[in-house]
């Protein structure tokens, strides 16, 4: 009788063991399902710019070369540009000659892009670009052209854009 109280003993033990075990294994199973996946979209990004003539006078196209740099990319992401002008009188027109209208936006389909600033008064101009993304991200930065109203401008000194 003894030996039958140890097997029935050791019996016990085993399936305390195995249900704790199976208790543990169900409660770690639960904690580490999670539903929710955590897919980021929305990843910062900047505009980089080649630099640009300071003046600029009436008639006269700046350049204004732009690269999207992304800190992550996906694959929904669609990027917007616009610009406000706040002093002086001007035209903003992208690479690809689409004029564009202040405030209103425009998609942007490349990373790397080129604006083109013609200059319509002979006084300081200044406007504000910003580029955005879908998902509330906004870059914005300033340009500013002063007008040498003093300084003869010879029609081969324009820069002439043909696009």
């Amino acid at each position: 009788m003894n030996m039958n109280k140890l097997n029935q003993k050791a019996k016990r033990n085993i399936v305390r063991t195995f249900a704790a075990l199976c208790v543990g294994m169900l409660s770690f199973g639960f904690t580490a399902c999670d539903d929710d996946l955590d897919v980021t979209q929305a990843y910062p990004f900047t505009v980089e710019t080649m630099p640009v003539p300071k003046e600029l006078a009436q008639g006269e196209t700046a350049e204004i070369r732009c690269e999207l740099v992304r800190e992550g990319e996906f694959d929904g992401a669609v990027y917007t540009i616009r610009y406000f002008q706040f002093d002086g009188e001007g035209t903003l027109k992208l690479d690809n000659g689409l004029v564009f209208l202040p405030n209103d936006r425009y998609l942007l389909e490349n990373e790397k892009f080129r604006l083109y600033y013609t200059s319509e008064c002979d006084e300081s101009q200044s406007l504000t670009i910003t580029v955005e993304d879908n998902f509330g991200n906004a870059f914005e930065w300033e340009v500013e052209f002063n007008n040498d109203s003093d300084a003869d401008v010879a029609v081969s000194d324009t820069l002439n854009v043909s696009r």
